[in-house]
């Protein structure tokens, strides 16, 4: 900015020439001298239009009417200054004696185009022209130029324009009203300035210790107080103007985003919560990047601290580290519980289609880590978590590197890729958890209670919740210790076989389930679910409609005649309709068949045991034939055979007892 005093300076001079020659030159030949002055300091033209007006009092000073700065050479933006007029008014009495007290400088209606090139030149580094004749005093030799103090310098109505042709961007300051208060060239300056950026409502006000020294490009110290907006910064420290850099304490209110982005040219992104800021040690450098350290974030009530790394050349790149103790992010979620999942087991009015806006994504890269002692999601509260966001050319990655939630742990990580279309994946490992809230939160179905082990990996794609759940692909298993099924009692079912064991109250108490899955097009196919429970047991196959949130499913049941798990009746109970209203049934059809099979083979059965019983009575009769020596006559019986055969033994036994032959 040296050269915006190199200009205040030339109308000084213009000021100071005007006294000199007020009755000895005309006004032309003393802006004749003034425009070889400014060529001098600028190596630019200056256009002074209209009639140069002087004035004694109440102080002495110069009027001009339209002014005009030249441009540089490559640049096709017009005059880098064009003011409708500019006024300078000197102290008389300092004048004459050898100071110069600025009283006043207005330029009114000035606009000021900053511009920089594609090849980085930029239009407000001046290439120094030749040098100008001194201006000779009462003794003829030249001076030395003197320090100055300006009481007041003021832009009325004013406009900067800043073109970045290398970046494609243009910001505008309109409507500037500013003042700017210095009562020593080379001591402090207080700069008010009130404006509009792209639109949105600016005031600022800068103290600066070494204004010469800043605008020459050194380091000066510095004190803001801006707002933009709803928005506010202040800051205190030191700042230096070529190059540009700043490091000091900032304390920022950055809840009216709105205004921030509309300021920049750019769209506000959705942030939940209504206020946002940001305090701590911040750093600028010339390379363009901003560095936070002993940071402090706030979101509404919830602080997070740590440090952060912003690279603003080109894509914004973003780094930083951050803890916290408690977050409340109930904003984020809308404050609801999940999906609003009943008592019934689901919602009924399937997957939301509003369409999913991951736009945002595009923003900045960044990578970002987060330790909190918990989180309040609204319907889920979790534990200590530790998390890791990799955010590269819209596709971010959440490493969960731990989280604690449903009583459990969960490790893995979810991807949402906004690259050409919106997609969400996953490989999560979930261990001890309570699944009634898991699924309820990931599903919408609350019947299932028990803790177990779940092993997840899933991909979809869609603009809208409900495309992403109808293209779910996957794969995954579950294991559960002791627990419940809510809505079904399958032993009482098998006992009566009656299907009324459904509804609210009705619940199957287990020991165990395990199963295994694949994910294809938002159904959900299994078919090696065990069930165990007291004096049951239960496997299980079919599908599930993720998508469109179904069921058709068939349980075979076994009720256990004894502890040792022999016997028992077999039940096949089919599952179907929507997770909201589940209806049963027993395959009747099936146990139709089973029975008809069964009633085969005890035919079958006792036809064998009859032919065997037969074929044993035979083997009897000829052994007993065989053993008593007899053989039956046709049509002869083997008792009669017997029979006779006892009477002759019997006969010879009396005979040798009574000593006959």
């Amino acid at each position: 900015m040296r050269w915006i005093i190199r200009l205040v300076l030339a109308v000084v001079v213009l000021a100071g020439l005007f006294v000199g020659g007020l009755f000895l030159l005309p006004a032309d030949k003393v802006a004749a001298l003034v425009q070889d002055q400014v060529r001098s300091a600028t190596g630019r033209e200056l256009t002074l239009s209209g009639r140069l007006s002087p004035s004694l009092w109440p102080e002495i000073g110069v009027a001009t009417g339209p002014v005009t700065l030249s441009n540089a050479d490559w640049s096709d933006a017009g005059p880098m200054l064009a003011a409708e007029g500019l006024s300078v008014g000197l102290d008389l009495k300092a004048l004459i004696g050898g100071q110069i007290v600025i009283r006043e400088i207005v330029a009114q209606s000035p606009r000021i185009v900053l511009e920089r090139a594609a090849d980085g030149r930029a239009n407000w580094l001046f290439e120094t022209g030749a040098p100008a004749p001194e201006t000779a005093g009462a003794g003829g030799e030249g001076k030395p130029a003197r320090g100055f103090t300006l009481d007041m310098a003021r832009v009325v109505d004013g406009s900067f324009v800043y073109l970045d042709r290398a970046a494609g961007t243009r910001t505008e300051l309109a409507g500037v009203d500013a003042t700017l208060a210095m009562p020593s060239a080379d001591g402090p300056a207080r700069i008010e300035v009130k404006a509009a950026l792209n639109g949105q409502p600016l005031s600022a006000t800068a103290q600066v210790a070494q204004l010469a020294e800043f605008t020459g490009g050194a380091v000066s110290d510095l004190s803001l107080d801006a707002a933009l907006g709803g928005a506010r910064l202040v800051f205190d420290g030191r700042s230096g103007l070529v190059p540009l850099s700043a490091e000091g304490a900032v304390d920022a209110d950055l809840s009216d985003l709105r205004a921030i982005f509309a300021a920049l040219g750019q769209p506000a992104p959705t942030v939940p919560g209504r206020q946002i800021g940001v305090k701590g040690q911040m750093r600028y450098t010339p390379q363009n990047t901003l560095h936070l350290r002993e940071g402090v974030l706030r979101q509404d009530g919830n602080l997070l601290s740590g440090s952060a790394d912003l690279a603003l050349s080109g894509k914004p790149r973003l780094t930083g580290q951050f803890t916290a103790g408690a977050l409340d992010l109930t904003a984020l979620t809308g404050g609801g519980s999940g999906t609003g999942a009943g008592a019934g087991g689901g919602g009924g009015g399937g997957w939301s289609t509003a369409p999913i806006d991951l736009s945002g994504l595009g923003a900045l890269d960044a990578e970002v880590t987060l330790a909190a002692q918990s989180v309040d999601l609204g319907g889920t509260r979790l534990g200590p978590t530790r998390i890791a966001a990799t955010l590269t050319d819209r596709r971010l990655v959440l490493d969960l590197r731990e989280v604690q939630a449903h009583g459990g742990r969960i490790t893995g990580n979810v991807v949402l890729n906004g690259r050409g279309g919106t997609s969400v994946g996953g490989d999560l490992t979930v261990a001890g958890v309570a699944m009634q809230t898991l699924l309820r939160e990931l599903a919408d179905y609350d019947r299932l209670i028990g803790q177990g082990d779940l092993r997840l990996q899933f991909l979809g794609s869609g603009g809208s919740m409900a495309a992403i759940m109808n293209s779910l692909s996957g794969s995954g298993s579950l294991r559960l210790g002791k627990g419940e099924l809510r809505g079904l009692d399958i032993a009482g079912m098998i006992r009566t076989l009656d299907l009324g064991y459904v509804g609210e109250g009705a619940k199957t108490i287990f020991d165990g389930i395990t199963a295994s899955f694949t994910i294809d097009q938002g159904v959900l196919r299994n078919d090696d679910m065990v069930l165990a429970a007291p004096l049951l047991t239960a496997t299980g196959a079919g599908r599930v409609g993720i998508g469109a949130r179904t069921l058709d499913y068939r349980v075979v049941s076994r009720a256990l005649s004894d502890s040792g798990g022999a016997g028992g009746i077999r039940v096949p109970l089919l599952i179907s309709g929507s997770w909201a209203n589940p209806r049963y049934r027993l395959d009747l059809e099936a146990i139709a068949r089973e029975r008809l099979e069964l009633d085969e083979q005890k035919k079958a059965i006792e036809e064998k045991a009859r032919a065997a019983a037969k074929k044993a009575e035979e083997d009897a009769k000829a052994r007993a034939a065989r053993e008593l020596g007899v053989e039956a006559g046709e049509g002869a019986r083997i008792e009669d055979a017997a029979r006779r055969k006892l009477e002759e033994e019997a006969k010879k036994g009396l005979r040798r007892l009574l000593g006959g032959n």
